[in-house]
């Protein structure tokens, strides 16, 4: 994404489009960006210096950590904002920092089953037995021996 210097009003500028997926440069085994990149961004200029916020989205493909299927997930930068001294230059890529701030949005361990509606095969249940089925199986409920602690004795 480029903005030229020149073209910003002094009330500022807002911009708004999409960027081919490939300026993410995600070349890692299980991940690849499956769409543009869009953003909502506003521009101006302050002392010297370009400053722009917005927002940014892109649907990026994952490989599930657990089941190793492929999926698609929803990147959202919702507060993007950088600052770049101008100098002299007219034109001002900001790919670096879309690219920094859209991978560092990724999740670290990607699970198909992030949005709640899918159920990942590769995920096994980490619930712990009920108490009605550890009474059945004849253990202690392990809260008693800690009653009795607390307990005074007479």
């Amino acid at each position: 994404m480029k903005i030229h210097v020149n073209q910003i009003p002094a009330g500022g500028l807002h911009l708004e489009g999409e960027e081919e997926g490939d300026i993410l440069g995600l070349q890692a085994e299980g991940i690849r960006c499956a769409g543009p990149v869009r953003y909502c961004v506003d521009a101006g200029l302050s002392d010297g210096g370009l400053f722009v916020t917005g927002a940014l989205d892109a649907a990026v493909e994952l490989e599930c950590v657990s089941c190793l299927q492929r999926f698609t997930y929803p990147v959202h930068v919702g507060d993007f904002a950088v600052q770049i001294e101008l100098g002299s230059r007219e034109l001002i890529d900001l790919t670096e920092n879309v690219r920094e701030d859209m991978v560092l949005a990724l999740p670290p361990h990607p699970h198909c089953n992030w949005d709640g509606k899918n159920s990942c095969p590769g995920v096994r249940s980490m619930a712990s037995p009920t108490r009605g089925a550890r009474a059945e199986a004849g253990e202690e409920n392990p809260w008693k021996t800690l009653d009795k602690l607390a307990k005074p004795k007479d």
